[in-house]
C-alpha cells in the first residue's frame, strides 16, 4: 500500500508544474522534434507506395509510426510532470521489473526470424530491450551515487558490471545479439567516472587484434604467417608505448627497443640461409619483453610493469583464441557478415546484399539526392529493412550528400548538448545517468552508420529517432527525457 501512495504522490504533487517548462532544456526538445519530424518523413520515403494506403492511415508504417509519436508525446509530458527523485528512488524497481520482462519475453516470445525478443499485446508488438537501456542506465546511476562509492573497487566495480551485463546476457538468450552489444557503450561512461583507462585500452586493442588476425589468418609470406606477426607486431609496439607514456621509463625502452633490433637483424641474416617464419620471432620477443617487465615490476615494485606484462600476455592468448570464437562460438549468419565485411568473401546475392544495395542507395543520392518519395532503389524495394536498420540509406538517396550531412550534424548537436548537459549536473546519479544517454546514442550512430555504409558488420541496431518501430522510438524518448528531467530541477540539488 505504501509504495502505491508514494507513486500516486511523486505523479500528482510535489513539483511546482509551471516551473518545469522554464526550466528544462528546450534547445535539447527542438532538436529532438526536428529528428523526429525528419525521421517519419523518411520512413515516408522508405515504405510509402503511391497505389497503396494514405500517409496517415494506421495500417501503414508512416501511420503507425505518427501514432508511436503520439504516444511519446504523452509519455514526455507524463515523465516532465514525475518529480525529479522519482526516478531515484524507484531505479531498482525499475531495473528489476525490466529483468523481469526480458526473462519473461525469452519464454512466450515467438520466433521472429530467429529472436525471440518481441511480444505481442493484442495487434501491438513491443521490445523489451529498448527499454531496458534506461533501465538500466538508472540502475547504474543510483549504485554509484550510493555513499563512499568508489569505482577503483573491485567490489563496486564487479557490483556495476553486473548491472550492466545481466539485461545484456538476457538479451542474447533473446537471440538478439545487436541489442545486446549496445550495452559496452556504458564503459564510456565508466572510464568517464573514473575506470581504468588499461581497460577501455584493452576493449579497443580487442577488436583491432580480432580485426587483423580475421583478415589475414589466410596470408603467409614464405614461413612467416602475417596475421601472427602484424598483431604480435602491434601488440610489442603498444607495449612499448605503455612503458614510455604511463612510466616515462626511457631506460626500460631502451633496453626492449635494443633488443627487438638486435633479435629482427639476425633473424633477417638467418632468413638468408634457412626459411625463418619471423611470426615466432615477434611471439619471442614479446615472451621476452613480459619477462622483463615483470623483472622490473618486482624489482623496484611497481605495479604498471606487471600490468603492461599482463596485457601482451592477455593479447597473446586473444590472439590465439580469434579462431575458436569465431569457428565455434559465433553463429554461421554471423560468421558470413563479419567476412563479408572484412572482404574476406564476397556474398552479392546473400549475406552483403544488403550493405552493397545500401551503398548504391546512397551513391545514387548523388550531391542533392533524388527528392522525396523519388528513390528508385528505395520504390523498388531493393534494400531489405530500409525502414528499420537500413534508414540512413533512403536520406542517402532522397537528400544527397547535403541531406546526410544535415543528419549526421543534427546527431552531433545533440551529442555536444548532451554532454554540456552532463557536465554542469550538480549529483552524481544525474552526471552518470547523462553520460549513460550519451554513451548509448554514439554507439548507436556509429555502428548503425558504419553498417549502413559498409564499415560494420551488419548486427541490427536502429538509428535513433529516424528508424520505424515504436519500442525504438519510445525507448529512446524515455531515456533522453528522464535526463532532461532531472537536468531541470538540478538547481535544486546539491553535491
Amino acid at each position: 500500500m505504501l509504495p502505491k501512495i508514494v507513486f500516486i504522490y511523486y505523479l500528482t504533487v510535489g513539483y511546482r508544474k509551471t516551473e518545469i517548462w522554464k526550466t528544462v532544456d528546450w534547445f535539447t526538445i527542438i532538436l529532438y522534434l526536428l529528428m523526429i519530424v525528419a525521421g517519419w518523413f523518411t520512413i515516408c520515403g522508405a515504405s510509402f507506395e503511391f497505389d497503396s494506403m494514405g500517409l496517415f492511415d494506421i495500417n501503414g508504417r508512416p501511420g503507425s509510426q505518427l501514432m508511436w509519436v503520439g504516444v511519446s508525446m504523452v509519455v514526455i509530458f507524463i515523465i516532465l510532470m514525475l518529480e525529479s527523485d522519482f526516478f531515484d528512488v524507484f531505479a531498482y524497481l525499475i531495473y528489476a521489473a525490466v529483468i523481469v520482462l526480458l526473462i519473461a519475453t525469452i519464454f512466450l516470445a515467438p520466433d521472429i526470424k530467429g529472436s525471440h525478443s518481441w511480444l505481442k499485446l493484442g495487434a501491438l508488438r513491443i521490445q523489451p530491450a529498448e527499454f531496458a537501456k534506461f533501465a538500466t542506465a538508472l540502475a547504474v546511476a543510483k549504485f554509484m551515487n550510493s555513499y563512499g562509492f568508489q569505482l577503483t573497487t573491485v567490489k563496486n566495480f564487479a557490483i556495476t558490471l553486473m548491472l550492466i551485463f545481466l539485461p545484456m546476457i538476457c538479451i542474447i538468450l533473446q537471440k538478439e545479439t545487436g541489442s545486446a552489444l549496445v550495452y559496452f557503450a556504458f564503459f564510456l561512461m565508466l572510464y568517464r567516472e573514473g575506470m581504468s583507462g588499461y581497460i577501455l585500452l584493452a576493449g579497443i586493442c580487442a577488436v583491432a587484434f580480432f580485426v587483423t588476425t580475421m583478415k589475414f589468418s589466410d596470408v603467409v609470406v614464405g614461413a612467416t604467417d602475417m596475421g601472427e606477426l602484424i598483431v604480435s607486431s602491434m601488440i610489442l609496439v603498444i607495449s612499448f608505448l605503455l612503458v614510455v607514456m604511463v612510466r616515462k621509463d626511457r631506460m626500460a625502452l631502451q633496453v626492449m627497443l635494443g633488443g627487438t633490433a638486435i633479435v629482427y637483424l639476425a633473424a633477417y641474416i638467418a632468413s638468408l640461409f634457412v626459411p625463418v617464419n619471423f611470426a615466432w620471432v615477434s611471439m619471442g620477443l614479446l615472451v621476452l619483453a613480459v619477462i622483463y617487465l615483470i623483472y622490473l615490476s618486482v624489482k623496484n615494485w611497481i605495479w604498471h610493469y606487471a600490468l603492461i606484462a599482463a596485457f601482451a600476455l592477455g593479447s597473446m592468448a586473444f590472439m590465439y583464441s580469434v579462431d575458436y570464437v569465431f569457428d565455434e562460438i559465433l553463429e554461421p549468419h554471423q560468421q558470413i557478415r563479419i567476412k563479408v565485411s572484412l572482404g574476406l568473401e564476397d556474398d552479392p546475392s546473400g549475406a552483403g546484399y544488403n550493405v552493397n544495395q545500401s551503398k548504391i542507395a546512397i551513391g545514387s543520392g548523388g550531391v542533392l539526392g533524388k527528392g522525396f518519395l523519388n528513390g528508385t532503389q528505395t520504390k523498388l524495394k531493393y534494400v531489405p529493412e530500409q525502414h528499420t536498420d537500413f534508414i540512413f540509406c533512403t536520406i542517402g538517396e532522397e537528400e544527397g550528400f547535403a541531406g546526410s550531412v544535415l543528419v549526421l550534424c543534427l546527431f552531433l548537436s545533440l551529442i555536444l548538448r548532451l554532454i554540456h548537459i552532463a557536465e554542469r549536473q550538480r549529483t552524481v546519479f544525474e552526471r552518470v545517468y547523462a553520460y549513460c544517454v550519451v554513451s548509448i546514442l554514439i554507439f548507436h550512430l556509429g555502428i548503425n552508420i558504419g553498417m549502413v555504409i559498409g564499415l560494420c558488420p551488419v548486427i541490427g541496431i536502429p538509428l535513433p529517432f529516424f528508424s520505424y518501430g515504436g519500442s525504438s522510438l519510445l525507448g529512446f524518448t524515455m531515456l533522453l527525457f528522464i535526463l532532461l528531467r532531472l537536468d531541470a530541477s538540478r538547481r535544486d540539488r546539491t553535491d
